[in-house]
């Protein structure tokens, strides 16, 4: 039941993406440390979740981020969240869980060809979602991560009270994963640490995509910034305040695919190899910065203006990719 291979379940998956495309439906609306988290970091809040740390892959969570699909559950738990494009301009999540396994992530949502290349910066990450469209199964089968739609282990999936199909299918992540998966999963290519010289003062960072935004607030209180999308703070439903320690703005390629959905809008592709400029978000103060990915199998490297690595505040990381 718990992390099953791929290989011979193709044929399921083909099966279980047409229950997921009614399911999910489609878009709607200290010391410097490397890859992983500081050892004196503080574990990113959950309820109920566990910090024991073992060594294993990642769990990477799609998660929708349409009006109706807020609050989301389970987001302030994640070591990282990417925000990316998605048809219409709007915006998907992708949160990924290393220190910590919450109880119940979501609502959950379709896969894009966009998250293999940016998974493939993690070793044979876990990927749940809800469904894919039938031309990119192949490619979700031949990628170097475990595929979890929904419904290929049913007790891990449920669906929640209070919010109307497709907006409210929710995964259990502990029947899903053998254990929680640890710092040496994340294998981002990040780096941690005090802060480098320089920036300048920022209460406040709009990022806007064509039909979606992002808003984060430098709160010195809390020494975090907190979200708001699309004009909304961003608490879960437990009435957590989701807060990340770093957000980083990176500068990329969006580009158009030859992927759609079923009303006919192209799923754009964001080009997560190569290299470009970005700006990073931390202790109330923002920092230029360029970033590198050379292959698919790379983590991002961040770094100052001069070379330097470029350290992220240890916490919660957000990563919006921006188009250049």
């Amino acid at each position: 039941m718990v992390r099953t291979r791929r290989g011979a379940w193709t044929a399921g998956l083909l099966a279980v993406t047409v229950t997921g495309s009614l399911i999910s439906g489609c878009t709607s609306g200290g010391g410097a440390t490397d890859d992983g988290r500081s050892p004196t970091q503080s574990q990113s809040p959950s309820e109920s979740g566990t910090g024991t740390v073992n060594a294993g892959p990642v769990l990477a969570v799609k998660i929708d981020n349409a009006p109706d699909a807020r609050p989301q559950t389970g987001l302030d738990a994640a070591d990282v969240v990417y925000a990316e494009q998605v048809e219409g301009g709007l915006s998907r999540l992708m949160a990924v869980f290393a220190r910590t396994l919450p109880d119940a992530v979501g609502p959950v949502r379709s896969a894009r060809e966009s998250d293999l290349e940016l998974l493939r910066q993690f070793h044979d990450p876990t990927l749940a979602f809800s469904g894919a469209q039938h031309k990119l199964l192949p490619l979700i089968d031949d990628a170097p991560l475990d595929p979890e739609p929904a419904g290929k282990v049913p007790d891990a999936w449920y669906r929640g009270a209070g919010k109307a199909a497709p907006h409210n299918l929710y995964l259990r992540p502990r029947r899903l994963m053998d254990s929680v998966p640890g710092d040496a999963a994340l294998t981002t290519g990040f780096h941690f640490g005090a802060a480098p010289s320089g920036g300048t003062p920022e209460t406040s960072r709009t990022v806007r995509f064509p039909s979606a935004r992002f808003t984060f607030t430098w709160s010195a209180e809390r020494g975090r910034w907190l979200v708001a999308m699309d004009g909304t703070p961003t608490v879960t439903t437990d009435g957590k305040t989701v807060a990340p320690a770093t957000v980083v703005i990176q500068y990329v390629k969006v580009r158009t695919s030859k992927y759609h959905d079923f009303l006919g809008n192209n799923t754009p592709f964001t080009e997560s190899v190569g290299s470009g400029t970005a700006q990073v978000l931390r202790d109330g103060r923002a920092f230029d910065a360029n970033w590198t990915r050379p292959e698919a199998s790379d983590g991002t490297r961040f770094t100052t203006p001069d070379g330097a690595p470029m350290n992220f505040a240890p916490g919660q990381v957000w990563v919006v990719l921006a188009k250049a």
